[in-house]
């Protein structure tokens, strides 16, 4: 009992120091982006495009607006209808976020990347490439 009321303030410190350090890491990805690749919605995926996205599927690469940009990626969904999606990886710092991603669909798999910026506190894509999964 002396012990734990000994190390009861260092366990407190600690909870204390690691809690700190989870609010001062930068935004995480928002979960609503994969919720929107697992369910194959370009509407709710839109939300978080930038005004202007560089967007890469398959063999069409271009910068487009926000709005053609979600009509592009709707075209895409109603071809390839989501079966699952997954993040397998997710980095970045202060302001820039990147994703890498597995999305299987009934009609081939593929290695899905963006990147995202932090404006006022708000995350923004502003790369969206979706690519054939090379196995």
């Amino acid at each position: 009992m002396k012990t734990l009321k000994k190390a009861l303030p260092l366990i407190i410190i600690f909870s204390f120091i690691f809690n700190l350090g989870s609010f001062s890491l930068s935004q995480e990805i928002p979960n609503d982006i994969s919720i929107a690749f697992k369910v194959g919605s370009a509407e709710e995926l839109a939300k978080y495009f930038n005004n202007t996205i560089e967007l890469v599927i398959l063999d069409k690469e271009d910068v487009y607006s926000n709005v053609q940009a979600e009509q592009i990626v709707d075209n895409f969904f109603t071809d390839h209808y989501p079966k699952s999606f997954e993040f397998i990886h997710k980095g970045g710092k202060e302001e820039s976020l990147y994703a890498i991603g597995k999305l299987v669909t009934f009609n081939g798999t593929f290695r899905v990347y963006i990147l995202i910026k932090v404006k006022n506190d708000k995350p923004f894509i502003h790369q969206l490439r979706i690519e054939t999964e090379n196995d």
